[in-house]
């Protein structure tokens, strides 16, 4: 075990945060954290980081347990890199710090090598046994690996190689975040504590942390609104509800399945006992109306029974059932929009050219790509806010766009209404239920509806926008991350709702389980144009692992299937049996290596043996490093 929260209460004034949290996180699990927005997920950080203390209950530690934080706000990881006085050094720098204790290890270790020379006898025995400590634990703790580590983290994180020299005091927000993320892998910590890890990181960026997080050694709790990052993860989910914890042993998929069957059962348990106890009291009631002595003592007796049967309680309202739905006011013809040879970028810089497709009604199309290849720009484009260098676009019959760009710019007037009002007057012909059941979806439940739009953050300006674009009535919906600033219950009401919807959707998305759930078609945008995928998020990555693999073995596109399947079977045969042979022979060297250390042993005070015996163990060391970089190599690439 390495930490356990006990019936953990905590309150701030006389708001309740927390009332009763317990779960155990043992070693090398990865746990996810969820629940929605206020639940009292970083709370739950805070406590286990003793930034704050419990009111009641416990929190054990293993140890000198070692925690990896990462917090959600940019704020927080700008300055915690600014109090290590980091803004002169370059971001390599910066992360290269994590190894410092490495390095004056190993230096210690070249100096005694070069002492080994001049010593004899019982001086010479006590340095190579102060030496072969060294080595050993160097080695252990990674020595050898430090800079493949560091620069495999650095280009998984999204850094370019121009990036590694850059003062780190010219790094953004998030780029700082994603360095602190860095920071903390390096550093293996026993427990990383990592609040929204996938903020700041591309589809692909976050692809390779998952990976890197699967085979971390030790364990992780990790909150994100990320649910297929969850999925990949997590092996244990634990829910903060209503201020207390239930833990659940799978990932998301698991927890969501498993908690609707615990609730369909709870509400079922409570509907029976509901029957029962209404016939109960409505037998009582019959007996009493006889009104003699024998039916009033009957019915006393019955009372004292129903009294004593112990009632289930209702299930807690579960806020997915909350259903939004999307009409169109007008339906358009079959050809929703058509692009062709559209070409784009700014001050000279190319962004794509060459992009032409289609759009049929009942498309829902999710646009993907690297960050900065334009996926923003091209839907501006399609919805005419700025103009194309070169191509056209052309709308079909009766089209409505309805658009979503996080701009979240309202009018001067709007800016003096309240969310309530800014909505009713936008749509006037929808009543107060309708108007506060979709604002509800999107997380503006009770007094929040009064808001003033002038007081809203960034996240809720955009929830407001979101609201009114799925009451437009419009027929083709394009939206730039609807999902973010929605918590996990509201993302999975829009999914719903945008399944269901009968007309067209384009949107870009970071969100992967998002998209699993509502695209039907994948189009991949790169400089040269577009790529289209028809089928989901999974089916997109089964497809391009199809051409990765088929282009590595480099089969002629003349060949038939036949010879393509077999020669892509032949490929994968040959790196499995590398890989087999590679580990034979690290298991072979590590075998030589330890042995080189029990003769250090038989031969102490032979200064001439034990230096030739160093030698060895060095040129084993070395292939060591080599064997094992090309077995990451080969098992990285799948």
């Amino acid at each position: 075990m390495l930490l356990q929260m006990r019936d953990v209460q905590k309150a701030i004034g006389v708001e309740e945060i927390l009332a009763d949290v317990s779960f155990i996180i043992e070693e090398k699990e990865k746990v996810a954290l969820v629940g929605v927005n206020g639940a009292g997920k970083t709370s739950v950080f805070r406590l286990i980081t003793g930034q704050w203390t419990a009111d009641e209950g416990g929190i054990t530690k293993s140890g000198s347990l070692r925690i990896g934080y990462l917090p959600q706000l940019n704020d927080d990881a700008v300055s915690y890199f600014d109090a290590e006085n980091s803004e002169n050094l370059s971001l390599y720098e910066v992360l290269d710090r994590v190894f410092l204790p490495l390095k004056k290890m190993e230096a210690e270790i070249r100096s005694l090598e070069t002492a080994m020379g001049g010593f004899s006898g019982e001086k010479l025995d006590e340095t190579l046994r102060r030496y072969d400590t060294m080595s050993v634990r160097f080695k252990d703790e990674g020595g050898f690996e430090t800079e493949s580590r560091l620069k495999g983290v650095l280009r998984g994180l999204g850094f370019s190689e121009s990036q590694w020299r850059q003062p780190f005091g010219q790094l953004s927000g998030g780029q700082r975040t994603r360095a602190l993320l860095g920071k903390l892998l390096l550093e293996r910590s026993e427990l990383l504590l990592l609040d929204e890890p996938t903020n700041h990181l591309d589809i692909e960026s976050v692809a390779w942390l998952e990976d890197y997080l699967r085979n971390f050694p030790g364990a992780i709790l990790v909150i994100s609104h990320d649910r297929y990052f969850l999925d990949k993860v997590a092996t244990k989910t634990i829910e903060i509800e209503n201020k207390k914890s239930v833990v659940y042993n799978g990932n998301y998929s698991y927890f969501v399945n498993k908690k609707a069957t615990d609730r369909a059962l709870a509400e079922k348990a409570f509907a029976e006992q509901q029957k029962v106890l209404k016939h109960h009291e409505e037998v009582i009631k019959t007996i009493r109306s006889f009104k003699t002595e024998a039916a009033i003592i009957r019915a006393k007796s019955r009372e004292k029974m129903l009294v004593k049967i112990e009632r289930v309680d209702a299930p807690a309202q579960d806020p997915a059932k909350m259903r939004l739905r999307l009409k169109p006011r007008l339906n358009s013809g079959h050809d929703v929009l058509f692009a062709e040879g559209l070409k784009m970028g700014f001050d000279g810089k190319k962004l794509f050219s060459n992009i032409s497709f289609e759009i049929k009604k009942g498309d829902k199309i999710a646009l993907i790509g690297p960050n900065g290849i334009g996926k923003t720009t091209l839907l501006k484009i399609l919805v005419s806010e700025i103009a194309p260098l070169d191509g056209r676009v052309r709308e079909g019959v009766n089209v409505r766009v309805g658009y979503y760009d996080q701009s979240f710019a309202f009018s001067a007037e709007s800016e003096k209404k309240t969310i309530f009002q800014e909505i009713a007057d936008t749509y006037p012909r929808f009543t107060q239920t309708e108007i506060r059941t979709t604002l509800a979806a999107f997380m503006f439940i009770g007094d929040d509806v009064f808001k003033p739009i002038s007081a809203l953050s960034g996240g809720e300006r955009g929830r407001v926008q979101l609201t009114k674009i799925m009451l437009a009535g419009a027929n083709f919906l394009v939206l730039d991350e609807p999902t973010n600033h929605l918590d996990l219950f509201s993302k999975e009401i829009l999914e719903e709702a945008l399944r269901e919807f009968s007309g067209t959707l384009i949107f870009i998305s970071h969100d992967r389980y998002f998209i699993n759930n509502t695209a039907t078609k994948i189009f991949e945008l790169h400089e040269a144009g577009i790529s289209e995928f028809a089928g989901n998020y999974d089916y997109y990555l089964e497809k391009k692992e199809s051409v990765i693999l088929a282009e590595a073995v480099d089969i002629p596109k003349s060949s038939d299937d036949y010879l393509r399947k077999k020669e892509i079977e032949s490929q994968a045969r040959r790196k499995k049996t590398r890989i087999e042979k590679l580990e034979a022979e690290i298991s072979k060297t590590e075998f030589l290596i330890a042995e080189c250390d029990e003769k250090f042993d038989e031969i102490a005070g032979n200064a001439e043996a034990t230096l030739a015996v160093f030698s060895e163990k060095t040129e084993l060391e070395d292939k060591l490093v080599v064997l094992y970089e090309e077995w990451e190599a080969l098992n990285e690439g799948g």
